[in-house]
């Protein structure tokens, strides 16, 4: 998950000193805007605002920079209320399901499912559902 600040600006200027991004910018980079949008970052060098940065998915949402701190946290807040094996198996099946076929992620994510349907944190979850309260998870 990714913010920006609405004035923030982004870019891979890399090729303007004559190397190439390190660390994952030629990798990451175009599996989160595609091929064509980051080849036109990465060869021309220029930056882009976070408005186009919103506009191409590069960045989930944009605030006013005095806000970012506490937007950050607010979302920071809802993920640690839900149940902490089910957010870790969410975790697990995007990011290794991004690396396999759609049928391999469909198994993943189905054996995730029954891993998390087993835990103590899905039959607290179930049951403050029904009695309309908030759920106390332990991570079991």
């Amino acid at each position: 998950m990714r913010l920006a600040s609405d004035n923030a600006k982004f870019g891979q200027p890399e090729v303007k000193l004559g190397i190439i991004p390190g660390y994952g910018g030629t990798q990451r980079l175009p599996r989160l805007v595609g091929k064509g949008l980051a080849l036109q970052i990465l060869l021309s060098g220029e930056m882009i605002s976070a408005h186009e940065a919103h506009r191409i998915g590069l960045v989930n949402e944009i605030v006013p920079q005095e806000e970012l701190i506490s937007r950050a946290e607010a979302i920071a807040a809802k993920i640690i209320a839900n149940g902490p094996l089910a957010c870790r198996y969410v975790i697990e099946a995007v990011n290794k399901g991004m690396e396999m076929t759609l049928q391999e992620g469909l198994f993943l994510e189905a054996s995730l499912f029954g891993l998390s349907c087993a835990t103590e944190d899905k039959n607290e979850g179930t049951k403050a559902f029904l009695e309309k309260r908030a759920a106390q998870f332990k991570g079991k």
